[in-house]
């Protein structure tokens, strides 16, 4: 098959004022994690304009809207839940209604990731104008509850959704460069326990604060010593929140806990990061119990999917034909070799390669330091060229293959 990869550019750049509406639209509409239900209706609405073959919401609420029949089964994914805006005070225009100028969209979820949704949804406006139905079918899917807990989308898509792509391209923002990888992450508490008396005589109790303190300590000195990875980095860990449980403000304190981030670098596992924990001294002499969180929040349709917080590591070998067809894609489109890089934040691939081993390349209109800030932006060209590469992709891959 020949790929006119002119024609496709310039196909984008057509779009690009449908597209800048399309996103605003989605920015207007504030979609939370669990709250995300008006703004698939308005994907919906979309994809049902630009003419996807089928579109379904399945019973967690993510959307996938199909283009083609063929025999390789490709999905590219954008979350479509946003973070809040945070202390209003510091956004120079309503982070909803939104801004625009000639080059940039301002609003909650431009970069973050709505962006990825509207250059995805265009992309199959192209594939279907041009004829780029190649012996593919190609899925289009604007998931849920990523901000809250990522991955949990995609387990319950492959698991109860039956859908198993051969690779995922993922469109959170990459500022247009190509990433195979991202560190995974883990949710962890860890609590130490005591015994409650009058303040006034602290003595006749146990304090569980004081128990917390040499291990805040010995935290953050096992940060320091984490294993480091030439492409991904180093694993790191902070300590997020602290928590306390005592009969009053004059009383010792019975129990306390404390929430920490952990970043898995290439070679961690959830079982050494949390034996790592359990085997300071601290925690030791504390009997303090150390494990994972539990999400089981529901979704905007009622459905309630728990997981345990632990998001795997991936990376995709650069040699991978994934990576690959997704390097000629961009040299073929904009006659340049493109930057391959890797996310410092997490994805959905933490499910759909981390824990499934199903090939994932990211590649995304925004920058990711845009992601969770107020004044967030996009930008227009980003939109542009992410559209072509998603309508030039599945071609190229296919084609690869052979």
């Amino acid at each position: 098959m020949n790929i006119d990869f002119k024609t496709i550019l310039a196909k984008a750049n057509e779009y690009k004022q449908d597209m800048t509406k399309f996103l605003r639209d989605m920015i207007a509409i504030p979609s939370e994690s669990c709250q995300e239900k008006e703004v698939i209706q308005r994907i919906k609405e979309e994809m049902e304009k630009v003419g996807f073959d089928e579109i379904t919401i399945d019973p967690m609420g993510n959307i996938i809207g199909r283009i083609g029949h063929g025999s390789h089964l490709i999905a590219m994914d954008a979350h479509i839940d946003t973070v809040g805006i945070g202390e209003i005070k510091n956004w120079k225009y309503d982070p909803y209604l939104g801004y625009e100028d000639e080059n940039q969209i301002f609003g909650r979820g431009g970069s973050d990731q709505e962006g990825g949704m509207a250059s995805m949804v265009y992309a199959g406006k192209i594939i279907k104008e041009l004829g780029l139905e190649n012996d593919y079918t190609l899925l289009i899917t604007g998931t849920v509850q990523e901000e809250d807990c990522d991955g949990l989308c995609w387990q319950y898509i492959i698991e109860e959704d039956k859908i198993k792509p051969e690779f995922v391209v993922i469109t959170e923002p990459t500022s247009c460069r190509i990433y195979r990888g991202h560190r995974g992450r883990m949710e962890i508490k860890v609590s130490t326990g005591g015994i409650s008396c009058h303040g006034s005589a602290p003595e006749r109790g146990d304090n569980a604060i004081y128990k917390m303190a040499p291990i805040l300590l010995e935290l953050q000195e096992l940060h320091k010593n984490l294993l480091d990875n030439d492409f991904l980095g180093k694993g790191t860990l902070t300590v997020s929140e602290v928590f306390y449980s005592s009969p009053s403000r004059c009383a010792v304190a019975d129990g306390c806990s404390i929430s920490i981030d952990r970043r898995l670098t290439d070679g961690e596992t959830y079982l050494s990061a949390l034996k790592e924990i359990e085997d300071l001294p601290s925690v030791k002499a504390a009997n303090a119990t150390v494990e994972m969180y539990e999400y089981s929040r529901p979704s905007y349709t009622g459905l309630v999917y728990p997981t345990k917080s632990y998001f795997p590591t991936w990376v995709l070998p650069e040699d991978h034909v994934v990576c690959q067809s997704t390097v000629k894609s961009y040299q073929e489109l904009f006659a340049e070799k493109p930057i391959v890089d890797k996310w410092t934040f997490s994805t959905n691939a933490v499910s759909i390669m981390g824990r499934y081993n199903i090939p994932c390349i990211g590649f995304g209109p925004g920058a990711e330091e845009e992601a969770h800030a107020p004044n967030e932006k996009t930008f227009k060209d980003h939109l542009v060229k992410a559209c072509a590469m998603y309508a030039a992709i599945p071609s190229v891959y296919v084609e690869n293959i052979k």
